[in-house]
């Protein structure tokens, strides 16, 4: 896919698919988003513990060269301002979904929000997963993350699930 330019103020952005050179910025941003869903409810997501950086880094330095999956980032002034982990995921009876593509991760640095970043990403995930023939887009928000709940209703997707956690 051929990277795409888009006007965003004051200086344009352009998203392009993910190298190792990104691994660094990549891990600050994934445990910033580790960060904000603790924040959200520290019981149901994963504490932010040691080093959390280097952890995504390299998490996602090992989806980079798989099939099915696609890592793009938002670059802008020659650093990367956001990035999203997306997948192809083969149909799941444990989910009672068929195959459909998967947004896992979007997150978009502070100064870069609200300048059209996370859309350009999703709308460019959403040609990627159409361009590999996925009938659909699924993906998961936290339930006080209202903002992107917001963004994604405004992108065309719908709810059609709702998690429920426990304590034990």
């Amino acid at each position: 896919m051929a990277p795409s330019s888009t006007s965003s103020s004051p200086e344009t952005f352009v998203i392009r698919r993910a190298t190792k050179a990104d691994l660094p910025a990549l891990g600050v941003l994934g445990a910033s988003l580790l960060r904000d869903h603790y924040a959200f409810d520290p019981l149901r997501f994963m504490a932010p513990r040691g080093d959390p950086e280097s952890g995504y880094a390299w998490f996602l330095g090992t989806q980079l060269e798989e099939d099915g999956v696609a890592v793009f980032v938002a670059e802008q002034a020659g650093s990367v301002v956001g990035y999203l982990y997306a997948a192809l995921e083969p149909q799941s009876w444990k989910e009672l979904r068929e195959a459909a593509g998967y947004i896992h991760d979007i997150v978009v640095v502070p100064e870069a929000q609200r300048h059209g970043v996370a859309s350009s990403l999703v709308e460019t995930a959403c040609e990627w997963f159409r361009s590999i023939g996925a009938p659909r887009v699924v993906l998961g928000t936290a339930e006080k993350n209202e903002r992107a709940q917001r963004l994604f209703t405004r992108l065309g997707f719908r709810r059609t699930m709702i998690e429920m956690t426990r304590e034990l």
